[in-house]
Formats: structure tokens, C-alpha cells, sequence
């Protein structure tokens, strides 16, 4: 998924759908990491890829914290 797909999917979720999914591909990523450690992955790069959308989640969900407080 491209990122900007990504922003907008992001966009239309709520934020406990955030949480839940920052949960989710959080551990993902552990599992990729440990993945990586231990044998050869397939694609190496999906690390990127996941890493990058965890902090594009986090990044929505700072936004729209900072967005409540300030309203």
C-alpha cells in the first residue's frame, strides 16, 4: 500500500482503531526483527515498510491529540 493510500486510510479511522493498530503492527515488526535475526527473510525491506507505518500511525495519532487540546 502507498503511503498516501495509507494517509487516507488512516484518516478515516478512529482513534481506539489507531491504538488497536499500532498494537498490532508494532508487533509485526517485532516479529519481522526477530525474523531477521534468526534465519533470512524474504523481502528484508518490509522492514522499512513497517517501521515507516508505525511512525505514520503514531504520527496521526500525536496529531490528533495535539488537535482535542487545542480546541
Amino acid at each position: 500500500m502507498k503511503s498516501k493510500e495509507f494517509n487516507i486510510k488512516l484518516n478515516s479511522l478512529s482513534t481506539e482503531e489507531l491504538q488497536e493498530m499500532l498494537v498490532n503492527t508494532e508487533s509485526e515488526l517485532n516479529k519481522l526483527k526477530m525474523n531477521h535475526k534468526t534465519a533470512e527473510l524474504e523481502n528484508p525491506l518490509e522492514i522499512r515498510f513497517v517501521r515507516r507505518n508505525v511512525a505514520r500511525i503514531n504520527t496521526e495519532i500525536k496529531k490528533r491529540e495535539l488537535q482535542n487540546t487545542t480546541n
